[in-house]
């Protein structure tokens, strides 16, 4: 089945604008959750777009550039770690998804979706709206979205390293804040960063050690 059914479906029962919602980042050690919510033309399909985590670096990057050209709006929501400890990793990816729809514009106006498409997930807005499982892998507008998402998170955390060298330690730049064995493994040693998520380092931390919280500036 093309990946475009479903969008095609709703076109056809009189939905136009159409915003389709992914987030990354959401199971990191460190750094931010993002979403993306994006509103692709009626009947715009990008051969190649799919779930971005089976596409490699270079062709997200592609992709995003087209999604980008051709999208009528797309926008971006970010939670940073600090906040997820205060609400949890679920809430922060709902605040995340609600802000980047809030965020959606077409000619510098405020662009609300009279439909929304969102992976896994519903979001508490009075909006109408279908939950897909699975979607970044079987919705193109959500496929999108992932792309754009990933695409934007990794920019960030790689800039981040950019401006702070000691997260080098962490090897973040290579692994965007998600639990591999060099990261955790420097976690033990170096102790936190406050761009890590206290509340997902509670298994590999020593309780009784004290840790000296590098704050970064």
């Amino acid at each position: 089945m093309n990946n475009l059914e479903i969008e095609k479906q709703l076109w056809k029962d009189g939905f136009n604008y159409i915003a389709c919602i992914d987030e990354v980042g959401r199971g990191c050690l460190a750094g931010n959750v993002l979403a993306c919510a994006v509103i692709m033309p009626k009947e715009v399909y990008i051969k190649d777009v799919t779930d971005s985590k089976k596409l490699s670096i270079k062709k997200r990057n592609e992709l995003s550039k087209i999604i980008k050209e051709k999208a009528v709006s797309y926008a971006f929501g970010i939670v940073e770690s600090e906040e997820i400890d205060e609400i949890n990793i679920k809430n922060a990816t709902l605040k995340a998804m609600k802000i980047a729809i809030e965020k959606l514009k077409k000619d510098n106006e405020k662009l609300i979706p009279d439909m929304l498409l969102i992976d896994a997930e519903k979001i508490s807005l009075d909006i109408p709206q279908k939950s897909i499982i699975k979607g970044d892998l079987l919705c193109h507008g959500i496929s999108a979205a992932s792309i754009l998402a990933k695409v934007e998170r990794d920019k960030i955390m790689f800039d981040l390293t950019e401006k702070i060298p000691y997260l080098d330690n962490f090897d973040i730049k290579n692994n965007k804040g998600y639990g591999t064995k060099k990261h955790i493994e420097a976690i033990k040693k170096h102790g936190p960063t406050k761009y890590h998520r206290k509340t997902f380092l509670t298994k590999i931390l020593d309780k009784n050690k004290q840790i000296n919280l590098f704050e970064g500036y």
